[in-house]
């Protein structure tokens, strides 16, 4: 390591950054928070997006698709207010990000007498939307409070931490030694726990795995024991990639579907690894289940928290795996495993005949784009139906989408995406309701020109809940949007524009513009290119009417 530097607060930041591996920051400049942006404007890549919510959603596509952590800076009060929803996201994935707020000067903290940009018990409101947060109090303190904010980010299991600096502490004299970043490991998973989920496990002949977010950096052996085992993978929307989306006992994301669940009742084990069983994933909870649940998490609460657990193992995901292996599983049946192949066969095939022509869509993303490149979904009809599905996913840092389920928080995740790594093309798949939401990051992409296709399914408001409304046979209310031209949207802002109006074009002008290698937008003039046969409607339950 280098020696000791000198500078201020901003020098500091820009110093642990560098510990940790960062080398592009999100945010917005205030009068809070100059002396940080300063330095890393000097020193590091300074990304100016035009609100704060972008800044942590676009360190957390940075964080998502390096594996590492992502960084935002927003000023005090409104600002840091501003930035809570997309915290709210980052704490629902668990994705390392590291917010740093501005705060007045210390000297005024909780007066209440409002100062410029103070407000009420800020630190409890980051408290609330993040997964730690702090106040440095003292010059002397900062930089071990923003190291253990690091790692409090970095650790497993992650989530984003909040730490808010008054600003004449910002600006006082630093002194600060490099040192190596030093994040906890879980502990060790007990044995006796371990022996008692193997021994259920191990006699298993028509085993299901349930992989999900946990299982991010232990594909390898996930892919080995699904091999060994013959079992079918069946995996969240956040467990997709670990095991590539082409192996033929990867069923994947279609758990809640109608042979999905057919599979699973007739299942005589499951063993699910660092899920969380998301309501939507699940048909709210009434997915069947095996007799035998054997459950994996680093988080004790969730052992049987959703499912009734047999056996519970509080472990890292890989080091299970190993134990599991080292022990050894007779293979299924083969029958069983040639369900397996079957299902994921015909879980796409269904799929594909309600998609219709959109499934060419789909086919063409995959299609032009590398496999390693990060596909960043919003929250919209092309994302839910096929996006989260039938899209091949092969590597787990290039699956990013809002886990949470928040609108519009997709394109600030493909511009972090994009920016993290501007060797291959990023795709941002947005409808034209969510992207209407932060429409002023257009500007943040015509400004930093990362290699980013945005592809925008334009159909003139919220899809999502159109379907929805029209498939409870009620007028549709508060879902038609006036949308801009898109051609003059993009002229206006020097960034270039391809239009897909049919499934004939989807392809070609795909692959002309992944060529242009910067950002460009294509617009999926939906009302030329035409409905679904089986238009989508949102997994979810209607109280009071039973449907989903």
């Amino acid at each position: 390591m280098s020696s000791e530097i000198t500078g201020n607060g901003g020098d500091l930041l820009v110093q642990v950054l560098r510990e940790a591996g960062v080398d592009t920051v999100f945010g917005i400049v205030s009068v809070h928070n100059q002396p940080l942006v300063q330095a890393v404007s000097k020193q590091l890549r300074f990304v100016p997006v035009r609100h704060e919510a972008t800044a942590v959603s676009a360190a957390d596509g940075y964080a998502r698709a390096t594996g590492g952590l992502g960084c935002a800076l927003t000023s005090t009060g409104t600002g840091a207010g501003n930035a809570a929803g997309s915290l709210i996201e980052s704490l629902s994935a668990g994705t390392s990000v590291l917010h740093v707020t501005g705060n007045v000067e210390s000297r005024y903290l909780g007066s209440g007498r409002g100062f410029i940009h103070e407000t009420k018990d800020q630190l409890g409101m980051l408290t609330a939307v993040s997964a730690y947060a702090a106040t440095i109090p003292d010059a002397g303190s900062a930089a071990k409070v923003l190291r253990d904010g690091i790692a409090r980010a970095l650790e497993t299991p992650s989530g984003p931490v909040s730490i808010e600096w008054p600003i004449d502490l910002q600006y006082a004299a630093q002194t600060v030694t490099p040192q190596r970043v030093a994040v906890a490991a879980p502990d060790p998973a007990d044995p006796a726990r371990v022996a008692a989920a193997v021994e259920l496990l191990r006699g298993a002949r028509r085993p299901v795995i349930w992989a999900g977010g946990g299982v991010a950096q232990a594909g390898s052996r996930l892919t080995e024991l699904v091999e060994r085992w013959g079992a079918a993978l069946l995996t969240s929307n956040s467990g997709r990639g670990a095991v590539a989306e082409d192996h033929p006992q990867c069923v994947g994301n279609y758990g809640n579907s109608p042979l999905g669940r057919a599979l699973l009742a007739d299942a005589d084990v499951l063993l699910s690894l660092g899920t969380h069983f998301r309501s939507n994933e699940t048909g709210d909870y009434s997915m069947p289940v095996p007799a035998t649940h054997v459950q994996v998490d680093l988080d004790e609460r969730a052992i049987g928290r959703v499912y009734p657990a047999q056996a519970g193992v509080v472990a890292d995901v890989g080091e299970f795996l190993d134990a599991l292996l080292s022990a050894g599983v007779a293979p299924a049946d083969a029958e069983w495993t040639d369900r397996a192949r079957s299902t994921r066969e015909q879980v796409r095939a269904n799929q594909r005949a309600g998609l219709g022509d959109h499934a060419t869509l789909c086919d063409a993303v995959r299609a032009v784009l590398p496999l390693d490149s990060v596909i960043a979904r919003d929250v919209t009809i092309a994302s839910s139906s096929w996006g989260n599905r039938l899209l091949p996913i092969h590597d787990p840092k290039s699956n990013v989408f809002p886990r949470g389920g928040g609108i519009g928080q997709g394109l600030g995740m493909a511009i972090g995406a994009a920016l993290a790594d501007e060797t291959r093309p990023t795709l941002g798949l947005v409808g034209d309701g969510g992207l209407a939401v932060h429409f002023g990051e257009l500007l943040t992409m015509a400004q930093e020109k990362p290699w980013l296709v945005l592809l925008v399914c334009n159909d003139g408001g919220y899809g999502v809940l159109r379907n929805m409304q029209k498939g409870g046979g009620q007028e549709t209310y508060g879902v038609d949007l006036v949308t801009p031209d898109f051609a003059l949207l993009a002229q206006s802002i020097g960034v270039p524009y391809q239009r897909i109006s049919g499934a004939a074009q989807a392809h070609s002008v795909l692959e002309a513009a992944v060529a242009l290698r910067g950002p460009v937008i294509v617009e999926v003039d939906l009302a030329a290119y035409g409905e679904m046969p089986a238009p989508f409607t949102p997994p979810v339950t209607v109280p009071g009417t039973g449907a989903h």
